[in-house]
């Protein structure tokens, strides 16, 4: 079977590894789950990703005692493949060659499940979901998102959540939740000349 990258294409696809190699981000371990610090290039392993995502989404589950099923696990692996933002009906069209009986509301559960318990964040602009960096600490979402190649960071600054905290007491709201997206252009697109 030849290796597969992402969701999209094996890699006996010339063209669509040179795009997907291009997006991939030099990531660094934080608190046992990959982190993405920059937008950098580099060849990156998925697999580590995958199972490091599964292996803290089962010790969670284990914990707060709810069951993680074949779908679930199926589904966060999907999105942990690329560090990139993928949405439901991408999730759906790559479960059906395992589950060809999945449909929408199977995909849409599995991603609640995990959205719920702090596994995946979704990126409300671009109706997709992404990998939570680190799901055993309290944080909220912030994401530096490149208009051009849909690339997503992951930031987790506690001085943004103060500031966002301290002006929302100031006008007397409470705010429930709380998602912070930044879009611009990646070191990478801003170096071609993406406009």
């Amino acid at each position: 079977m030849p290796y597969t990258i992402g969701v999209f294409s094996p890699i006996t696809r010339k063209p669509r590894i040179r795009q997907y190699l291009r997006r991939y981000r030099r990531l660094v371990l934080y608190y046992g789950m990959p982190l993405p610090r920059t937008f950098s290039d580099g060849l990156h392993d998925h697999q580590h990703c995958i199972d490091t995502a599964i292996d803290t989404a089962v010790q969670l589950c284990a914990e707060r005692g709810i069951r993680f099923t074949k779908i679930r696990r199926r589904v966060l692996s999907l999105i942990w493949e690329t560090h990139e933002p993928i949405g439901a009906y991408a999730i759906l069209d790559a479960l059906k060659s395992e589950y060809p009986r999945a449909a929408p509301p199977t995909v849409y559960r599995a991603l609640d499940f995990l959205s719920e318990i702090g596994l995946i964040h979704r990126i409300e602009s671009m109706n997709a979901f992404v990998g939570c960096t680190h799901p055993t600490e309290s944080h909220t979402g912030q994401f530096l998102i490149c208009r051009q190649c849909s690339a997503a960071v992951e930031l987790d600054d506690p001085n943004i959540d103060a500031a966002l905290r301290r002006s929302a007491e100031k006008m007397g709201f409470v705010a429930q939740r709380q998602m912070v997206e930044i879009t611009g252009l990646c070191p990478e697109c801003r170096n071609t000349g993406a406009a």
